[in-house]
């Protein structure tokens, strides 16, 4: 399983996202697909998502479970934690 997140994200991008998962909310899309899938979507995001932003999370053979990938400018960012990746926030 995999969520894709994206704020201000224009609508071609939106309509592409539409194409393959499910927009659950507004910007909120899930989808169960193989990691080569997953990354063409993802590499569609980053192509498309201009001065939006956006996160993708994914089930993974982690200790947390899951792993996640973002793009564009937001306060929350991944951080390495020992082997954790954990969410820091930058300064406004």
């Amino acid at each position: 399983m995999m969520v894709v997140v994206v704020t201000n994200a224009p609508p071609r991008l939106r309509g592409r996202l539409a194409a393959w998962l499910l927009e659950i909310r507004a910007g909120v899309y899930v989808g169960d697909y193989s990691a080569k899938t997953r990354e063409m979507i993802w590499e569609q995001v980053v192509a498309f998502i201009d001065e939006g932003d956006a996160v993708i999370a994914w089930k993974a053979p982690t200790d947390q479970g899951f792993a996640f990938r973002t793009h564009g400018r937001n306060r929350r960012m991944p951080a390495d934690f020992d082997g954790l990746t954990l969410v820091s926030f930058l300064p406004e």
